[in-house]
């Protein structure tokens, strides 16, 4: 790859993030330099992507959404 090539930004190891999270409890990375979308608030700084993919992993255990995990509550059968 050469220097003027295009880097998809969601994976650029040298880039600035923040961790994303939306009402169900879903985590994203999401580049710094970017406007957070409608529906996300910032649940961890700009950091670098490790530091970023390590609070992911130490933050969001149960991948299920909030909605599922509420109605497995609600109706433990």
């Amino acid at each position: 790859m050469t220097e003027d090539a295009v880097t998809n930004p969601f994976e650029d190891e040298d880039g600035a993030y923040l961790v994303l999270v939306n009402d169900e409890g879903q985590h994203s990375l999401w580049p710094a330099f970017a406007e957070v979308p409608a529906g996300w608030t910032v649940a961890h700084p700009e950091d670098t992507r490790r530091a970023c993919l390590d609070y992911v992993e130490q933050n969001w255990t149960d991948l299920r959404p909030k909605s599922l995990m509420e109605s497995m509550a609600a109706d433990p059968t």
